[in-house]
Order: C-alpha cells, then structure tokens, then sequence
C-alpha cells in the first residue's frame, strides 16, 4: 500500500490561509503538516486496539510483551494466524484483558478469511473505509478516522471525537471550554476539503497554545 499522500500539501495552505486565518496563524508557526502515514495497516489496528484506555507506558509494556510472544523481536506484531492460535492464558500472561483479546481475535479473524482486505481497502472512499473498519469488534469511529487521517494519508477527515482536536480548537479559538463534538464540526467545516490538515493544526495548538493566547 502506498503511504504517500495524494493531495497537494500547498494546494491545502492555500484553501486553510484563506478559509479560516486561525489555522493560517499555527500553519505559520508550526512545522510543516506532517501525518507520517505508515506502512503496516494491520499493525496499526493492532496498535490501536492495544492501547485502548491506557497511557502510553502502560501500553508500550504490554505490545512489547505481546510482541514477544511470538519471537525475540519486540517490535514484530504478530500475523493474523499466529493470534489466532493464540490461547486465552498467553494473552493474559502479556497482559491482554479478555475484551481486547476478543477484539485481536476479531481483527485477525477479519484478516485471515479476506473480509478486511487492506489492499482493496485503501482504494475505497472515507465512508467505505470506516464502514469496513468497525465491523471489527474494538474498532471504533474514531480508531477508523485516525487509520484514514494517519495511515492512508486522506485529506478530509475531521475526527470531532478527538478530545486533541477539540482541545486544540479551545486554544486556537480562545472558547471557554472544549467544544463539543457538534461544535468541532461547525468550526472545522470551512476548512474542507483538507479537514485533515486543520484537524492535525489543532493537535499542535493543543500542545503549544494556552487559552489565554
């Protein structure tokens, strides 16, 4: 699968610059727009199913013993047949609550018999997309806008159940608190069709702009 994007970066600056000049102000201070879209999809639905509800260190723990299952390299996730063979007691062993085990097997099952075909997948539209991906158990919305945005790289995807974003339009925009979901959809809607790159431009606000700003 590619993991280029296929859409003019500048072509995006230039629509944002113009559609809503907040988003102007942070393309200007921060670095360049930078999704880095990987090249194992199926790792990255592995990822993120593993770190569901969990801080980062917590869930780097666990991947790295689950990796490690399978082999001495803790950073190889396993196929879709080697989880499926997976028993009950090893994935506790890692770490692995039974509710999430339940959504590796499904992934794997998913990729095994060919219904989450990741090649095929990557030619569908963002709605396709999202529909194929949360027919998995443990994939949700937000996990399939986040694989859209990150992993295949689509340039209009607003993922307004991200507390990130709508903390990061709380600080861009000054508002008194973080917006709700149907209010992070009207704030992002003139930056269409590159929501994807306002979405990211609200991540580095989020990081680097206080309210008071």
């Amino acid at each position: 699968m590619a993991n280029r994007l296929r859409f003019s970066i500048r072509a995006a600056y230039a629509h944002l610059r113009e559609a809503d000049p907040v988003v102007g102000e942070l393309i200007e201070r921060h670095p360049p727009y930078a999704p880095r879209p990987g090249r194992d999809p199926y790792a990255s639905l592995v990822r993120a199913i593993l770190y569901q509800q969990l801080a980062g260190s917590a869930a780097r723990a666990i991947q790295r013993r689950f990796h490690l299952l399978y082999g001495d390299d803790e950073d190889r996730t396993p196929t879709p047949e080697q989880i499926l063979r997976s028993s009950d007691e090893q994935l506790r062993g890692a770490g692995i609550s039974r509710q999430k085990a339940g959504y590796l097997r499904d992934l794997a099952q998913h990729c095994a018999d060919g219904a989450l075909d990741f090649a095929a997948i990557a030619e569908l539209g963002d709605d396709d997309v999202i529909e194929r991906l949360t027919a998995v158990h443990g994939v949700g919305e937000w996990t399939a806008q986040i694989f859209l945005l990150a992993e295949l790289g689509r340039p209009d995807v607003l993922p307004v159940g991200d507390l990130g974003v709508r903390n990061g339009m709380q600080a861009a925009y000054g508002l008194a608190d973080s917006p709700p979901p149907a209010r992070a959809r009207e704030i992002g809607a003139p930056w269409a069709p590159y929501r994807s790159v306002g979405s990211w431009y609200m991540w580095r606000a989020a990081s680097t702009v206080t309210v008071s700003d």
